[in-house]
């Protein structure tokens, strides 16, 4: 994907989000990573502050691939953590070229009761097979270079278990998710934040898939949980 396509790609995703109630306000950010051949590669971010459903191309934030920044508006305070999800994911996904993080309700909601490592059983096979796991990583400051190392830890680890992960979820911020095009981190996100509304509104609670179930869905489809 060329930069100027990548612009593009960002602000249309980003209205998209934000127009069905995804992120609100000021909260959200999307970046991608550009080709190597494309002015030397380094990442297109949202600015600090911006509204995704606002966003103008010509003033997305363009850091180099040291994540220094080279034009645009200041980019968002997230950078770091995007950085090290797009240095650790690709070692198991080389696709992986875009992270998109939203404060997405039912996953915050999830997020704030006590639970264990992750934020939701196998409920659904598409959860199954288009999410998988989501680790939940203990609060910290938004922007704070701690998360970033912990982020990058626990996809590393599970990638190295054999469960390559596509999320995480910040405790109290929201989900960070990504995948080989902004259209397909955004699918991502809708089906982990609809599992997540799904949990919500079930009462009782229900079972989660078995493992005969999850197994079918390895085999039938390539799940990797």
């Amino acid at each position: 994907m060329k930069e100027h396509q990548a612009r593009d790609e960002i602000c249309r995703i980003g209205k998209s989000l934000f127009e069905r109630g995804y992120v609100h306000a000021t909260a959200g950010n999307i970046s991608v990573l550009l080709d190597d051949a494309d002015g030397g590669g380094g990442y297109l971010i949202t600015p600090a502050d911006a509204c995704l459903g606002l966003l103008d191309p010509a003033r997305l934030a363009r850091l180099d691939s040291d994540a220094h920044q080279t034009s645009g508006d200041v980019a968002s305070k997230t950078i770091a953590i995007h950085v090290a999800i797009m240095r650790a994911s690709r070692q198991f996904d080389h696709q992986t070229r875009c992270v998109i993080h939203t404060h997405s309700t039912h996953c915050v909601a999830l997020s704030l009761l006590p639970g264990g490592s992750e934020l939701l059983p196998p409920l659904t096979p598409y959860f199954v097979m288009k999410v998988g796991h989501v680790p939940l990583v203990d609060y910290h400051r938004p922007g704070d270079p701690d998360a970033a190392d912990l982020v990058a830890q626990t996809i590393t680890r599970y990638g190295q278990q054999g469960t390559p992960i596509r999320a995480v979820m910040l405790a109290r911020l929201g989900p960070n998710v990504w995948h080989d095009t902004p259209a397909a981190a955004m699918a991502t996100l809708e089906e982990l934040e609809e599992t997540a509304r799904l949990w919500h509104i079930s009462q009782p609670k229900p079972q989660a898939l078995d493992e005969g179930q999850i197994s079918e869905l390895r085999t039938v489809f390539g799940a990797r949980w």
